[in-house]
């Protein structure tokens, strides 16, 4: 009996684009979230199970309780697929006791952990020699004067644990342009019990975002990689990937791929880099160590990471490969696209024109497909739903 895909979270279009790209080969997978409510991606036609689970947060101890017990009762230990940073979080801090009972391909526990937080990350890419913004800590010695001097305002701040700060701001990150918009944020954020630092700003559009997309076999060598480029994000700046084209770009591969087989990174991991206007030098912004919000794309020209996870880590790894040339292939996730459009164009840093022509280049698209329509369907009339009650209420 061939071992199931358990995919946690089906309420954002990471969890959909994972069940996607493992039913289509007639992997059973199982759709995990804990409410019925907004879980569109569970309603795709590759979701062979669906279950209702404990909230992660709320409840993590019968979270736990429950994986455990599903576990239990399969004859093959399944495969865990956590599509959000919150997954990723409590499975790490459970690791050794999940991994009795389901293939997971790190095996260090904590290092999940480390990569995600903001602070360690910062740490342990300067221990292995990778460019990162310059940052401090509101902790660090002179702090406000250190600020104006080294990063110079408008500088940024970050949470160093971003599910919870997103939880509470719904940001990712504050920019503030003085002192007083510094203080003041970091009295909002100490108030909400919360860590941050602080970094300087890299200089370049939108378009000088790059990621990185690797899987790491079990002997922590990069086995599978592509790079991208992004066009348009939301929040406009400083937000999440819109409008992201695959681009090859080898140097990626060097740096990054070095970073990760340093540090005995398993599984897969998408690192973010912005490449300075000014000097050309790519920095490490951040890393994500769930599924990627480019699955489809990424799939698309030519690396399905979730299959490459499940058959890994079922004993029949497929062959290693990378996307060495550009396939002019974009990601888009239209609806937030559409707010990003919004805002670079009122801010004047795009015209109608330029987006008008990048518009016009073949699509992954982030929801919607003539194949499997059932998500896409549900999630619009979410969307409807919620613009409607806010027109009610006004």
């Amino acid at each position: 009996m061939c071992a199931k895909a358990v995919i946690l979270g089906c309420n954002y279009y990471i969890g959909l684009s994972a069940l996607r790209c493992l039913g289509q080969f007639g992997i059973h997978t199982v759709a995990v979230d804990y409410s019925e409510e907004r879980a569109y991606g569970a309603l795709s036609k590759y979701t062979s199970e669906r279950l209702i689970s404990p909230h992660y947060k709320q409840d993590k101890d019968a979270f736990i309780t429950f994986l455990k017990n599903y576990g239990r009762m399969q004859q093959e230990p399944p495969v865990l697929i956590p599509c959000h940073d919150s997954y990723v979080e409590v499975i790490d801090e459970h690791l050794e006791e999940l991994r009795e009972l389901y293939r997971i391909p790190q095996t260090e526990q904590g290092l999940y952990t480390k990569v995600m937080n903001k602070e360690s990350l910062h740490r342990i890419a300067q221990q292995y020699g990778m460019n990162v913004p310059e940052t401090l800590s509101p902790d660090d010695e002179g702090f406000l004067d250190r600020v104006e001097k080294e990063l110079k305002y408008p500088c940024i701040v970050k949470p160093a644990d971003s599910p919870s700060f997103v939880a509470v701001f719904r940001h990712k990150l504050f920019k503030v342009h003085n002192q007083a918009e510094l203080e003041k944020t970091l009295t909002k954020v100490r108030e909400a019990g919360l860590e941050v630092i602080v970094q300087r700003i890299i200089p370049g559009f939108d378009d000088h975002m790059y990621t990185f997309d690797a899987y790491l076999n079990q002997h922590a060598k990069v086995t599978h990689w592509v790079t991208c480029q992004k066009y348009r994000q939301f929040p406009i700046n400083f937000g999440a990937s819109v409008y992201t084209g695959q681009k090859y770009v080898p140097e990626l591969r060097q740096i990054g791929g070095a970073f990760l087989e340093n540090i005995g990174w398993k599984g897969f991991a998408e690192i973010e880099f912005k490449r300075d206007a000014e000097t050309g030098t790519f920095y490490l912004i951040e890393v994500n160590v769930r599924m990627t919000n480019l699955n489809e794309l990424l799939r698309q020209v030519g690396i399905n990471f979730p299959y490459v996870t499940y058959r890994e880590m079922t004993g029949t790894p497929v062959e290693p490969h990378a996307i060495t040339k550009d396939m002019n292939r974009v990601f888009w996730y239209s609806y937030e696209d559409m707010l990003a459009i919004r805002d670079y164009i009122k801010t004047k840093q795009l015209t109608v024109w330029q987006v008008i022509r990048s518009l016009l280049r073949p699509k992954a698209y982030a929801i919607w497909s003539w194949s499997d329509p059932k998500p896409g369907l549900a999630f619009a009339s979410m969307t409807l739903g919620k613009i409607w009650s806010k027109f009610r209420r006004r």
